[in-house]
């Protein structure tokens, strides 16, 4: 009897009518437009990991380069909270567009130049539309320009451990010098959700209404996969198709990303496979591990004498400047801080009238405020111990930092100020600055130390947000 091959398959001829070969044949069909594994893709790169733990489930290619894409207004978001938490912005404040940032290619809003757009709406474009415009808008009114700002949130990945990534813009379109990592973009994904849980439920956002036009969110998981609230989805032709998501689901929370894809339905598919085969090997028990506090567990450094370390040099007029081991004293040890020391590799015996009589000369020279009274002194008993950067046994507590600066000054200046404007609620607390080493690039942390209590922290935060200072509490 004849055969004939139907898509590879031998038939007989009596097997062969109309219906069986159109059937043979959509199944074909169906098996040819299956997304190809994802191993097939040379761009590809994914991630899931246990937000509970900061357990790695799954990786692909996850410290590769990658392009964000608009992966970016993530970081470009984490920036905006931070203002908002700072009291520097309100949801009501207002950005001004300039001409350059009504120029930025799409996607976008259709800003025009001279006009405005409140801050509220600006995030919900960047959620929604992914708007261009808005992103530099945003950058232009933060820092002043593209580039200062890409600086800014470059520095902001380090301090939450985002090691592989550099921005140079705000959006993410085309430059080859911005780059990240899948692994990267689910720390931004942790991060962001630990730091701005009151801001963070604007990525759930379906849709958003600007200027009588309706935008639905780019990220269409949402809605459609159980526990999905966002966060973002990115596309340039160099990066495939990206998308970070956060899933909740029945006691369970994952961050997973996805770059590369080569399709948004393929990125998708990719992306619910992964959901759908490594979240129920998520913890169900309660959060262990803390992106913030994981990555700000380096030893405190501060200076130990205050006439060990020259005044740095300046011009005729300028201001004088203390050196940052004033910092270290900046408050007279209480008898308590006398009597219990903290855990350190070494200690610097030293009468309280020295140390007292040292601090009042360098706060003058300095052009500080008096140094408020000591308490009642113990002559025979009373050693200053200094912790140093080659602490090994720090003891825990809570600390609270305001700022992270490209040059030890910078955060001398600004522990300065702040150690003013709070007055009492960082009494007998300790200003340090620390040096933090990432990609051969140094940048200094501004903290205060020495809090018993989270409650201590966070009202030392309050005060200090009232005062315009960007502030945020973490447990080391």
């Amino acid at each position: 009897m004849g055969t004939v091959s139907v898509f590879g398959m031998r038939l007989s001829r009596s097997a062969r009518n109309l219906g069986w070969v159109v059937r043979i044949g959509v199944a074909a069909a169906v098996v040819l437009a299956a997304p190809l594994p994802a191993a097939a893709n040379s761009k590809y790169a994914g991630i899931v990991v246990d937000a509970k733990t900061g357990k790695t489930l799954y990786a692909s290619s996850a410290d590769a380069r990658r392009y964000p894409a608009s992966l970016t207004k993530i970081m470009t978001l984490y920036a905006v909270f931070e203002e908002l938490e700072a009291g520097r912005l309100s949801l009501n404040s207002q950005f001004k567009v300039s001409k350059y940032a009504s120029g930025r290619p799409p996607s976008k809003l259709g800003l025009k130049p001279g006009s405005t757009i409140r801050v509220k709406d600006a995030i919900l474009a960047l959620v929604t539309k992914s708007a261009n415009d808005v992103a530099t808008t945003v950058a232009e009114n933060i820092a002043g320009s593209e580039a200062k700002f890409a600086e800014r949130m470059t520095r902001t990945a380090r301090q939450i451990g985002m090691t592989r990534t550099v921005f140079r813009n705000p959006h993410g379109l085309p430059d080859s010098r911005q780059y990240t990592t899948a692994r990267d973009m689910a720390t931004l994904g942790r991060a962001i959700q630990e730091r701005f849980p009151d801001y963070y439920g604007y990525f759930k956002t379906r849709t958003y209404s600007y200027k009588g036009r309706r935008y639905g969110n780019h990220n269409r998981l949402l809605g459609r996969v159980k526990g999905v609230d966002g966060i973002k989805t990115g596309y340039i032709r160099a990066s495939g198709f990206n998308l970070v998501t956060s899933v909740k689901r029945d006691g369970r929370f994952i961050v997973a990303v996805v770059m590369g894809g080569k399709t948004g339905r393929s990125r998708d598919a990719q992306m619910v496979k992964l959901v759908n085969k490594y979240l129920p090997r998520a913890s169900k028990g309660p959060v262990t591990d803390k992106v913030l506090a994981s990555h700000a567990r380096t030893p405190i450094f501060v200076a130990a004498r205050l006439d060990e370390v020259p005044w740095p040099a300046r011009k005729p007029g300028q201001e004088k400047k203390a050196p940052s081991n004033l910092l270290a004293l900046a408050a007279p040890p209480s008898r308590t801080e006398v009597d219990t020391p903290m855990i350190v590799t070494g200690a610097i015996p030293v009468p309280p009238k020295v140390v007292r009589q040292r601090m009042t000369n360098a706060f003058e020279a300095a052009g500080l405020p008096p140094v408020p009274p000591a308490a009642p002194e113990r002559p025979e008993k009373t050693t200053v111990t200094v912790a140093t950067s080659d602490t090994k046994d720090q003891e825990p507590g809570w600390q609270v930092q305001i700022a992270a600066t490209e040059t030890e000054s910078d955060a001398v200046e600004m522990l300065k100020r702040a150690t003013v404007a709070a007055g009492s609620k960082l009494r007998r607390r300790v200003p340090y600055t620390e040096p933090v080493e990432a990609n051969g690039q140094t940048l200094y942390r501004a903290r205060f130390v020495g809090f018993e209590t989270k409650t201590a922290a966070l009202s030392a935060c309050k005060t200090l947000k009232q005062a315009k200072f960007a502030c945020y509490a973490i447990y080391q």
